[in-house]
């Protein structure tokens, strides 16, 4: 790197904590109870990265509030049992953390459901803030909720990461000037994420190490 990187911010589902089938499932279940056996697990995957809403009103506008509501609560209640680790992630983060690094989360989720998922797979200490669906008027790909992370982290884009699965994460960092690392384990594929043209690809969670020169 010939800038110095002193910020990581990173996204959360299926970049730090394996929750594609948790996804997955909380979408087959909205729609195969307001649309009987017309989704399959193909169908959904472009509704992973967006919020519900965006992935909701896609389908159906006036009963969005009804299937988050149902997506949620079928979520919350298989949260523990689906949600796994990525290979290296535990380990790569605590390193960063020791070695002052200001790590953040950049998510479409809520903040509770984010929390959940973090203290779950206990990364949360190693992070310095974390910026939800809450805290913005505006998701990715737009800047907003990059610029809110690094304005809380007194950061600014040139010395920083955006680390995603997805191109809504990619695209932010672009957007907000920040270098760019997509990963190869997104659900979608490493050829996915190449087309988005991040920075470099992570193929496991501790090539970042050694790109940020620890």
């Amino acid at each position: 790197m010939t800038n110095k990187i002193t910020t990581l911010l990173f996204d959360l589902d299926g970049t730090l904590i394996d929750t594609n089938q948790l996804i997955i499932n909380s979408y087959l279940h909205t729609l195969n109870k307001f649309f009987p056996e017309k989704y399959t697990q193909a169908d959904v995957l472009p509704f992973m990265g967006p919020t519900l809403h965006e992935a909701f009103s896609s389908i159906d506008q006036e009963r969005v509030e009804e299937m988050i509501v149902e997506y949620r609560t079928f979520n919350i209640a298989n949260h523990d049992a689906l949600v796994k680790e990525f290979p290296g992630v535990y380990e790569t983060i605590k390193r960063l953390h020791e070695k002052g690094f200001k790590l953040g989360i950049v998510t479409t989720k809520r903040l509770d459901v984010a929390m959940k998922g973090l203290r779950l797979m206990k990364l949360d200490p190693f992070f310095d803030v974390v910026i939800a669906e809450d805290h913005v008027t505006r998701t990715k790909p737009d800047p907003e909720p990059i610029y809110k992370a690094l304005e809380q982290l007194s950061s600014s884009p040139e010395e920083t990461f955006m680390v995603g699965d997805n191109f809504h994460d990619i695209l932010s960092g672009k957007n907000a000037g920040t270098k760019t690392a997509g990963v190869a384990w997104a659900f979608k594929g490493r050829d996915y994420i190449a087309k988005y043209e991040p920075d470099y690809i992570l193929d496991q969670m501790t090539d970042l190490l050694k790109i940020v020169g620890v």
